[in-house]
């Protein structure tokens, strides 16, 4: 209809219709057609009918001015935005500067007007294209506004000065195939590069393709690891390759010259001088024992406490016990030690523990030759060869060295309350003498119910009794304790393996252990009577009645005061006295009681009734039931006889028809 004109812009596109002409402008970054003449029979049927343009005016007054109101809101949406096209291809914005040149406008047909030339002046220092609201249009079907930006593209010309352009200079300027004037003589030398024969060509090709495989090769090595060579092999190659330079270098010596140049070479035999052996080791020398010779580092030849990491083997049938003898080979040596099993708290203390855990590590500390941390050890108790069970014990490496053990193991304390003073008391029978009173004071010590209290300081008398404070009063029937943690000390035992000095080598026998030693004399362990259980006898305590005062009694309401009476010994007047009834009372007396036993009788009579009937109902009831099961088992007695029938009858049948196909 006349009149509408919409107007559709989304980064630069635009579409427009008006009441003159139909006016389409899409483009890409200014990009417009535009058609004017093509409706001149749509304008004939608008001016032929006035009167409906007339009516419809003021339906469409609201589309007045759309133009300008998208144009507005299109700039203010343009200003914000960045277009990353723009930022990285378009030149610096040139500033136009409108001339005061006041010509007349040409105009063709009242329709449009040739546009005023301007002059265009550059700024290099101009805002963003991108954040500016300005609207550059530009006929991108025109092939001069396409070559335009072309330069812009990888596969455009490029200017002088870059990389490319460049590279290409500095290989057509070469002394070798360029050509070149000699200034001095004049003579014009003409490089020979378009006069390569065929036979040239290849051989230049061969040898590059000789080059790449030569890289590839070098690449596959560093990188692809194909043959999978390792850091081992690597050394192997660098000894292998050492021990071939040196072949080259001393091959046209004597023996005894490279012996005092390179040393012994690998493979020589050598004969060694040992002093201090004992006379047992040549008497009793064995060659089918190899005898291994190396050497202990510096400090692997003192003595001290070592903490291994230990956990008992799950092969082995026994568990280890602390300070029995356990026979340890680390390193270089073999030697029998006595170790201390501990575990570590989370507070860093190490407690000592009877017995090795069963599927856990444990921390040991025992005394003998330092090694260095982190080497592995094997533990046994007895390297004689007719052990029938499994003989490694443990297993682990070691942590560290030390010059004393840190293991300690619990302890606790007992006394008893001599005197109570509130929540003050005297305890007796925890010590001994008033020096070990000194040692724990400010202690905290604690009741069997509970209470808890704090060591004060050492009484005169008796010796080790001492003065407490709890934090409640306690009785005289409490039991106080003390826990506490005394120091282990790990026995510096440490007896080397000196198996290679007897005649039969499997049957050295170091220190036994307890067990070992009781077996074979037929001795029983000690009995402790403390360490017994004894039966529980709790005697049943009594309390002292609450005793309130009659002051505070008094002012006690009713229902708090105490209402507990005595218990009355002498008889009451009721008690006392004679009852006389009267001749009509004693008559009533005797009636009632006359009732109450009939009316017992019947009773009586109607419960052993009431049983009797109820054994008749039992006895019914049994007989009932078997009959029922009497019954029972003889359908089912019929039933599988009937099954035994038919599977007889089957059988039968099967059997006659595998006689006839036999026939």
């Amino acid at each position: 209809d006349e009149g509408e004109e919409v107007q559709i812009r989304d980064e630069g596109e635009e579409v427009q219709t008006g009441d003159e002409g139909e006016e389409v402008q899409t483009g890409d970054e200014g990009e417009e057609v535009q058609t004017g003449d093509e409706d001149a029979s749509i304008r004939s049927d608008v001016e032929s009918k006035p009167e409906r343009s007339e009516e419809r005016s003021g339906q469409l007054r609201w589309k007045e001015g759309l133009e300008q109101k998208a144009r507005k809101s299109f700039e203010l949406r343009k200003s914000d935005s960045v277009t990353l096209r723009r930022l990285i291809y378009e030149e610096p914005v040139s500033r136009e500067m409108q001339g005061e040149d006041d010509a007349p406008l040409d105009e063709f047909g009242g329709l449009f007007t040739t546009a005023r030339k301007k002059k265009s002046v550059v700024v290099l220092h101009e805002d963003d294209r991108s954040l500016t609201s300005q609207l550059v249009t530009q006929d991108w079907t025109n092939p001069s506004a396409a070559a335009a930006i072309k330069r812009l593209f990888v596969t455009g010309e490029w200017e002088e000065g870059d990389a490319q352009h460049l590279l290409a200079e500095d290989e057509g300027t070469g002394d070798e195939e360029g050509d070149f004037e000699d200034l001095e003589t004049g003579e014009k030398h003409v490089s020979k590069k378009g006069e390569r024969t065929g036979e040239e060509e290849q051989v230049s090709e061969r040898e590059r393709l000789e080059k790449k495989k030569e890289l590839k090769t070098h690449f596959d090595v560093a990188y692809d690891d194909e043959a999978g060579t390792s850091y081992l092999d690597e050394l192997k190659q660098a000894v292998s390759a050492q021990a071939e330079l040196n072949r080259k270098e001393f091959e046209g010596l004597d023996d005894e010259s490279r012996v005092l140049l390179e040393g012994l070479r690998p493979g020589t035999y050598v004969r060694m001088e040992i002093k201090g052996v004992p006379c047992e080791f040549v008497t009793h020398f064995n060659p089918a024992y190899l005898v291994l010779v190396g050497s202990v580092l510096p400090g692997e030849d003192r003595l001290g406490f070592m903490k291994l990491r230990l956990k008992k083997h799950r092969w082995y049938k026994k568990i280890l016990k602390t300070n029995d003898p356990l026979i340890l080979s680390v390193g270089w040596r073999r030697f029998q030690t006595m170790p201390a099993y501990c575990i570590e708290d989370h507070n860093g203390r190490q407690r000592m523990i009877k017995y090795t855990p069963q599927h856990m590590h444990c921390i040991a500390c025992c005394y003998g030759p330092l090694v260095a941390p982190g080497i592995g050890f094997l533990g046994m108790q007895s390297v004689s060869g007719s052990t029938p069970d499994f003989r490694i014990a443990a297993s682990g490496c070691v942590l560290e060295m030390d010059k004393s053990s840190k293991i300690v193991k619990k302890l606790k304390l007992i006394g008893t309350p001599s005197k109570i003073f509130k929540n003050t008391a005297f305890i007796k029978g925890m010590f001994s003498s008033a020096l070990e009173c000194a040692k724990f004071e400010g202690a905290a010590i604690r009741t069997v119910s509970g209470i808890r209290g704090q060591v004060k300081k050492a009484l005169r008398s008796p010796p080790g009794a001492f003065r407490a404070m709890f934090e409640d009063r306690i009785l005289m029937s409490d039991v106080v304790f003390l826990r506490t943690w005394y120091p282990v000390t790990v026995a510096k035992f440490h007896n080397p393996v000196t198996s290679l000095l007897l005649s039969e080598k499997t049957q050295w026998t170091g220190m036994k252990t307890v067990g070992q030693l009781r077996h074979e004399t037929g001795t029983k362990p000690p009995v402790n009577k403390d360490s017994l259980y004894k039966p529980v006898e709790r005697e049943t305590r009594h309390f002292n009645p609450l005793h309130i005062p009659a002051s505070l009694q008094k002012q006690l309401p009713f229902k708090s005061k105490p209402k507990q009476k005595k218990k009355q010994t002498t008889k009451t007047l009721l008690a006392k006295r004679a009852v006389v009834l009267e001749p009509h009372e004693k008559q009533v007396v005797t009636l009632l009681q006359q009732l109450t036993t009939l009316q017992k009788d019947k009773a009586q009579k109607r419960r052993a009734k009431l049983q009797g009937r109820h054994k008749a109902y039992l006895a019914e009831k049994t007989k009932q039931d078997d009959k029922r099961v009497k019954k029972t088992r003889e359908l089912k007695r019929e039933f599988y006889r009937g099954l035994g029938k038919l599977a007889k009858k089957k059988d039968a049948a099967s059997a006659r028809k595998a006689r006839k196909t036999l026939d």
